[in-house]
């Protein structure tokens, strides 16, 4: 393999790992925090993507508004479920969530079918992320790739600071060790799972906005990323932010140099990955330490 074509493959498994992140985040807050099983996680991923589709006519060039414009309504979006369906599932065994949710993917699905129909589309990237730099003398590598892993690796840093810098992170974690002394402080715990959740939808839209122009948006899209987001939550260890973004950024290379040099069997890599490293450390790599 030339080093131009090894570096490029790197930056596709560093790409693919951060935006795997953005999703097994925020399914690791809802899981990992609140204790719910969240099948319908794969669906807000899709969701994004569609809103990247459906908001580009309306604001053009001006991408980061789009972006910002696609957090906002997923965040309400989260906001609006977590009120009306999962406030109710705290309390419920684990085969009551896994019914809702699945129910919900159902839901999603048909309004999807509905609005956009079952079409394969298309989202250009914007003119001025759309050029492509060199990686040797034939190598080049697409700069909205680049913007991609940019952008999520903000994300990530971002991420990272609230919860283990500010009060509202002290209150997420918090709520997660124990929740009745959180709300013997006064604090509103229903509220504060309500804004965790809104905030793993936003992501999980995010994800799916900026992957967008590097895929096609498909009916079906959200299934495919939501079971490699619980092999990620599974080896990065439950409720451990930065055990996912290390078992995201393994999956993407593991996944991406499996596809190329065994392409045959590629699609066992990440599953023998995890395997291995649960019969190394059956709680994942990282406690819940965020």
């Amino acid at each position: 393999m030339e080093f131009s074509t090894f570096l490029a493959q790197c930056l596709n498994a560093v790409q693919y790992g951060l935006l795997l992140f953005l999703v097994a985040s925020g399914l690791t807050l809802i899981f990992g925090i609140m204790g719910v099983i969240n099948l319908a996680h794969g669906s807000f991923y899709m969701i994004g993507a569609y809103m990247a589709w459906s908001l580009a006519p309306l604001f053009g060039d001006q991408f980061l508004l789009q972006l910002l414009a696609g957090v906002v309504l997923a965040a309400i979006l989260g906001f609006v479920l977590e009120w009306v369906f999962f406030s109710y599932l705290y309390q419920r065994d684990h085969l009551q969530q896994v019914l809702m949710t699945y129910a919900l993917i159902l839901v999603f699905e048909e309004v999807r079918a509905l609005l956009a129909g079952n079409e394969v589309h298309g989202v250009t990237a914007p003119p001025w992320l759309s050029g492509s730099v060199a990686l040797g003398d034939l190598m080049t590598y697409p700069v909205y790739n680049l913007f991609a892993s940019g952008a999520c690796l903000l994300v990530a840093v971002g991420l990272y600071w609230v919860v283990n810098r500010t009060r509202l992170g002290m209150m997420i974690r918090a709520g997660a060790s124990n929740r009745d002394m959180v709300r013997g402080l006064g604090i509103n715990i229903g509220l504060l799972y309500r804004i965790v959740f809104a905030a793993g939808v936003a992501l999980a839209a995010l994800a799916g906005m900026i992957a967008a122009p590097m895929t096609s948006v498909y009916p079906g899209m959200g299934g495919q990323v939501l079971i490699i987001c619980f092999v990620v939550v599974v080896i990065g260890g439950i409720g451990s932010i930065s055990g996912a973004l290390i078992a995201s950024l393994l999956v993407g290379f593991v996944d991406t140099f499996g596809k190329v040099l065994f392409a045959q069997v590629s699609g066992l890599s990440i599953y023998v990955l995890m395997a291995l490293i649960l019969i190394w450390r059956p709680q994942g790599l990282k406690s819940k330490g965020y």
